[in-house]
């Protein structure tokens, strides 16, 4: 039996948008799948989100109702980690942008799995070398950077850190694939690749509506039907989230450059008004029922 063939259980930590969007993609594509978080809300929350996208796919006609059944079926939730790792062939963190928090997280999993299982954290930035330090065997740690929503993005960023194997990361190309995922494979530097090219455009699009050079909404048209993007940088900023892409910007400048990461003000003002993007119901754009409404004053 190979590696991807002995993988049958998957422990999934944090239950936020992108945690459970792992958990349902990993319950989906067959593996018993528990999602963990701190406090029982969090983790209900999480599974009302994963039925409520199954719902949305079954009447889109994407996701069968045997399909959706199934999934649920394979899903279990808890608020402990040792419960939630136990007999775990793959864990994957989606915390918050914490290291503290994510080297702490490990130190705890790593007492409760064995020397073989594959140990995986979801950042968009942090270092996956640092991370790892709080473990034994940092051999089979790598990043697995999903993108939002995950049961409907098809790219898988794997970040080999320093002490990342080779087993390790042909191991997770191949989990990956089982996943419906298509990876790449990048080298553990700040931002990696996606999120640093991503950031780039993004912050220059918040620059550009502090300067009133167009709404936003002008310039995420002017992404989509000019460059053929599917979603402009200031509506994709509002799915992210305000808040993350202001902890990437921060971290970026600090470890790259201060200068072309530098974080606008304007996104600095709306998220300590608490306009975090659509988890909040308003950033660059109002949304109602999940869907994106432009301001008349994108400033506000």
């Amino acid at each position: 039996m190979s590696r991807l063939e002995q993988i049958q259980n998957v422990a999934v930590l944090g239950a936020g948008t992108m945690g459970a969007g792992i958990a349902q993609v990993a319950a989906q594509c067959g593996y018993q799948t528990c999602l963990y978080d701190i406090e029982e809300e969090y983790v209900a929350r999480g599974r009302t989100g994963i039925v409520a996208m199954l719902d949305k796919g079954v009447a889109r006609g994407k996701v069968s109702e045997e399909v959706r059944e199934q999934t649920l079926d394979r899903l279990r939730t808890s608020t402990r980690i040792a419960d939630a790792v136990e007999g775990a062939h793959v864990v994957i963190e989606a915390a918050p942008e914490d290291l503290a928090l994510k080297r702490k997280i490990f130190g705890e999993v790593a007492a409760h799995v064995s020397t073989d299982c594959l140990l995986a954290t979801n950042t968009s930035s942090l270092s996956v070398t640092q991370i790892a330090e709080t473990i034994p065997s940092p051999n089979r740690f790598l990043g697995m950077h999903f993108f939002n929503p995950p049961p409907l993005m098809k790219l898988l960023e794997l970040v080999r850190g320093e002490q990342t194997s080779e087993e390790c990361v042909q191991l997770s190309r191949e989990f990956a694939v089982a996943l419906g995922k298509d990876p790449i494979v990048v080298q553990d530097s700040p931002g990696f690749a996606s999120s640093r090219l991503g950031l780039v455009l993004g912050l220059e699009a918040i620059r550009m509506v502090e300067e009133g050079v167009a709404s936003a909404e002008d310039i995420d048209k002017a992404m989509e039907l000019g460059y053929r993007h599917p979603m402009g940088p200031l509506k994709l900023t509002d799915l992210v989230g305000l808040d993350v892409r202001l902890a990437i910007a921060a971290y970026l400048s600090e470890t790259i450059d201060d200068r072309r990461f530098n974080p606008p003000g304007l996104l600095e003002s709306l998220v300590e008004q608490g306009k975090c993007g659509k988890k909040s119901g308003e950033g660059f754009y109002l949304w109602k029922d999940g869907k994106p409404i432009p301001k008349s004053n994108p400033t506000d």
